[in-house]
């Protein structure tokens, strides 16, 4: 990959309860380059769980990745950062824009773009705790603070404290009446917004994320701003990112299929099901693979029927490849 071509010109993501380490083990079988980030991890979760390894543990193979904290704390972010770099993660990245009301209870995500010296804050001590970029995905602005100018202000904020990054939904966040899955789809979206950011901040990479679907879409975008985040389009048809690698990286063409990535996935499966781990956690994954496709329907059945049973195995992948 040329080394002019920064790995957040086409990333991925985070997606509670999707983008597991499975699901980013298997994308990575389909693009190699694309930056990738985990769930959602909160500080409690690092500092008070019982089983960090469990949280933060990744394959080599995810490289580039991004560990996603959740809190409002600075020192406790700063401390789970450092312990993140320690784990061997590529980038910091601090949640300011979930709108879940159990994100919220905690006073982080989306909430926090209301207090934009406190965001500061915690962009600073990260930054002074570690060497790699801290970054933040937020939103355009929250119910009450959705107007452009509180945009540039909390942008200006987190700037002057340092940060490397901004991943940016076009969407404001309604933080009371609307459901996460309803804040993904109900604020319109006001791309021209994160535009204006690029243009008044050119010297602040900026991202752009929400409702994008398509390689032309994502090609006009970067036309603006200097990387595109893939969301839920990802998860439900993950071979769009079969052309990723050589549309945006300059990667040569390779005979990438999607019988070729089902194939790469049988000694994983056998790996984690080695490990104590359950088949279906994997393959629930890749359901979409053929998206798109004749057979899309009968392979998620031919899946679903076998995954879940006490006996599943690998083979299950085999099995389908062999008929």
């Amino acid at each position: 990959m040329p080394s002019s071509v920064p790995s957040h010109r086409i990333s991925v993501a985070p997606m509670m309860d999707w983008t597991d380490r499975h699901f980013r083990f298997f994308l990575r079988l389909i693009s190699k380059h694309s930056l990738l980030y985990t769930e959602m991890v909160t500080t409690g979760a690092i500092l008070r769980g019982k089983d960090i390894h469990r949280h933060l543990d990744f394959s080599k193979e995810e490289h580039p990745i991004a560990l996603q904290l959740g809190g409002d704390s600075p020192a406790a972010l700063a401390e789970c950062a450092k312990i993140g770099e320690e784990y061997g993660y590529d980038e910091i990245n601090l949640n300011v824009g979930c709108p879940s009301d159990r994100v919220q209870s905690g006073s982080f995500g989306a909430c926090l773009m209301k207090e934009p010296n406190l965001v500061a804050e915690m962009v600073s001590a990260c930054k002074g705790k570690v060497k790699i970029p801290v970054t933040v995905k937020h939103r355009i602005g929250v119910n009450g603070k959705e107007s452009y100018e509180d945009l540039h202000h909390f942008v200006s904020k987190i700037k002057e404290a340092g940060v490397d990054h901004c991943i940016v939904h076009a969407r404001i966040a309604i933080l009371e009446g609307l459901s996460p899955k309803e804040n993904r789809t109900v604020p319109p979206l006001r791309y021209e917004d994160v535009y204006q950011l690029k243009q008044d901040f050119p010297n602040l990479p900026i991202t752009i994320n929400g409702g994008i679907k398509t390689h032309a879409e994502m090609s006009d975008h970067l036309t603006k701003v200097d990387g595109v985040m893939i969301g839920r389009a990802t998860y439900d048809n993950p071979f769009l990112f079969a052309d990723v690698d050589s549309l945006y990286f300059g990667a040569k063409e390779t005979s990438k299929t999607r019988e070729s990535v089902l194939e790469g996935m049988i000694p994983y499966v056998e790996s984690v099901r080695k490990n104590g781990g359950k088949v279906h956690h994997v393959l629930r994954h890749i359901l979409g693979l053929y998206h798109g496709e004749k057979g899309a329907r009968e392979f998620r059945k031919y899946l679903t029927d076998r995954m879940h049973l006490d006996t599943a195995t690998e083979s299950i992948l085999e099995s389908y490849l062999s008929r």
